[in-house]
């Protein structure tokens, strides 16, 4: 094959497993999907993925096929980094990670800023709580937090996430502590023994909600204890830290970009205003009062 967008088609099939998704990640139809994989079976003259009931799956010719769209695509994104990071100039697209909590609690007014500042550069904020992928060229910058980062990326480490317990003023007030509960992640994986670090271990877990934020709101309502980032906790008037609690510093905050890039001197104006500005909160982030 000699056309990326067949590359494309298949690396998409392949790791969305069905055609609706695939679609979706391309911003084409599920049937020009379909239409695309039949031509490419014609042309080969062989099945390139087989139906299975939780969508498709590359049969053993398309796995190969796989393996050479993914070499492909790391050739044509170490071109893209290549050229973005030949330009000298001050304008252009940078597109920044970041997690929703830090873009909406601690840095909005910065970024805002940022874009008056530089209103020739385009500023492209991706807010998630999933990890953008720079090798792939999902973002130019990310602010991550990790206590393990990828040896090859380059960047700084700022400072230390602080989180704490908290509640609302009125809940620890008119509520009888034996009808105390917590508002709790709905998984523990990133830190399962939250409980346990808590000032109240026996209280019974009252809501469970897999969202940071909303479980933020939820203990802004007063609808229960939980913990949350100190620069989202301490920001509140309406939050007191739990009594007997204090701050507790989890993983390292890195303002990171890839090295094919790091030399480009809107990128290294963006991390270096970003480091300035997380510098300046380091205080409220960490969780001194």
């Amino acid at each position: 094959m000699k056309d990326w967008n067949d590359y494309a088609l298949i690396l998409a099939l392949h790791r969305t497993g069905t055609l609706r998704s695939a679609a979706i990640s391309l911003g084409i139809t599920h049937t020009t999907v379909a239409r695309r994989l039949a031509i490419l079976e014609r042309q080969h003259k062989t099945e390139v993925f087989e139906k299975i009931p939780s969508g498709y799956r590359a049969t053993p010719f398309g796995e190969q096929l796989v393996a050479t769209a993914k070499k492909v695509e790391d050739v044509i994104l170490v071109s893209e980094r290549f050229e973005c990071s030949s330009s000298d100039q001050l304008s252009g697209p940078i597109t920044l990670s970041l997690g929703e909590p830090m873009s909406q609690f601690l840095l909005i007014e910065e970024l805002g800023k940022f874009s008056q500042l530089y209103p020739d550069i385009n500023l492209r904020i991706k807010s998630s709580t999933a990890f953008a992928n720079i090798d792939k060229g999902e973002a130019d910058v990310v602010i991550r937090g990790a206590y393990k980062l990828p040896e090859h990326l380059i960047g700084r480490r700022v400072c230390k996430l602080g989180l704490c317990f908290y509640a609302h003023k009125a809940y620890c007030n008119t509520v009888p502590q034996n009808n105390w509960r917590w508002i709790a992640p709905l998984e523990n994986e990133v830190w399962p023994e939250w409980l346990a670090e808590s000032p109240f271990p026996d209280v019974p877990i009252g809501i469970a909600v897999d969202d940071i934020i909303s479980r933020y709101h939820a203990i802004d309502k007063g609808l229960g204890m939980g913990r949350a980032a100190c620069f989202m906790g301490d920001t509140n008037p309406n939050l007191v830290r739990l009594e007997g609690s204090s701050p507790m510093l989890k993983y390292d905050i890195w303002v990171l970009t890839h090295p094919d890039l790091h030399q480009q001197p809107k990128i290294k104006l963006l991390m270096q205003f970003l480091v300035d500005a997380l510098l300046n909160k380091k205080s409220l982030i960490e969780g001194e009062k």
